[in-house]
């Protein structure tokens, strides 16, 4: 896959944001959205209650949630598709719907439409011609979106969307998604369909977009994704926003427990040592039990190599987890 600095994202000068003081780019305060339902439209159902959220420039945000925890109408209502019943909310400093950032933004929707009688250049073409890009800048943008996407250009000229896998779409969405080179990237679901190969891809994809000093606000089920990509992460269950931060501040880090890993010594006295004790051809691992101090003496004297010993915290998937059954919620409800 190409490095971001290859690729057509890229500007010099754009890198990767390290300022500590960063520009809000989507701000949102008390942002409610209600929907009507019924044969006579008298019920009513509250997609999100009173959320209010901030995404800062050049950060990777992810927004968690079971299905129907209304992230994908948080997600069209910042893109001005839906609008909210109540609460404001803006978008690189102008109010969500103005026409004026549309230029700026990128969206991948979880189950897009393409013309699928096109092929994919031919689709990447006509979504260049919606931004007016010039056909010089396409003929050397959409390979490179291509190679990038980790999409063959025999594949894109040749064969109709009709013909493309579900992972192939979603390649080509990606594509889409960044051909007018965009300041803030909205992807909704984008590991869907994807193989594991595809998902490492994309989750490299994402990070090359961190990287060239873009701001990146997805939704996605796939929480061990989620957990290497992001800066700041949000859980939103029914409608309401729960709570919402870094990883660190999030999961926190576990003071007494450490995790290690390492390599020779005698089994018999690393497991008095080591709960959950677990020795394979790459060593032996587990949580440690006792004064790291004293673990360390010990390793020396029985000829034991320590590789690794690190502060234990949750997964995001058990945090994630423990916060929807505190308020009584499965990810079936």
């Amino acid at each position: 896959m190409k490095s971001f600095t290859d690729s057509p994202l890229y500007e010099p000068g754009r890198g990767a944001i390290v300022h500590v003081e960063r520009p809000p780019v989507v701000e949102t305060y008390q942002l409610r959205k209600v929907y009507r339902t019924g044969f006579w439209l008298n019920q009513k159902i509250e997609s999100l209650k009173s959320c209010t959220m901030t995404v800062y420039q050049g950060e990777t945000f992810g927004l968690l949630g079971p299905n129907g925890a209304g992230k994908t109408t948080l997600l069209k209502t910042l893109l001005g598709i839906v609008r909210p019943t109540s609460g404001r909310a803006s978008l690189l400093g102008h109010p969500i719907g103005d026409r004026a950032v549309k230029q700026s933004i990128g969206y991948l929707p979880e189950n897009p439409y393409f013309y699928d009688y096109l092929t994919g250049w031919e689709f990447l073409e006509f979504a260049a011609g919606l931004f007016e890009i010039p056909p010089s800048v396409q003929r050397q943008r959409i390979p490179e979106l291509l190679e990038l996407v980790g999409l063959a250009q025999s594949a894109a000229k040749k064969k109709q969307m009709r013909q493309y896998s579900k992972g192939m779409l979603q390649r080509v969405g990606m594509a889409q998604a960044l051909i007018n080179n965009p300041e803030v990237v909205f992807l909704d679901e984008p590991m869907s369909g994807l193989d594991p190969m595809g998902r490492r891809q994309m989750r490299e994809l994402i990070l090359s977009l961190k990287y060239a000093g873009k701001t990146v606000f997805f939704n996605s089920h796939v929480l061990t994704e989620v957990e290497q990509i992001c800066d700041r992460v949000a859980i939103l269950a029914k409608g309401e926003l729960i709570c919402a931060g870094s990883l660190e501040q999030l999961l926190g880090v576990n003071q007494d427990i450490y995790q290690v890993k390492g390599i020779g010594g005698n089994p018999d006295i690393l497991k008095r040592w080591v709960r959950d004790f677990t020795f394979d051809d790459e060593g032996w691992y587990g949580q440690l039990q006792g004064e790291p101090q004293e673990f360390l003496a010990t390793l020396r004297l029985i000829g034991a190599q320590l590789i690794s010993m690190q502060l234990s915290r949750p997964s995001l998937e058990e945090f994630f987890m423990q916060q929807l059954l505190k308020r009584g919620i499965t990810q079936s409800s």
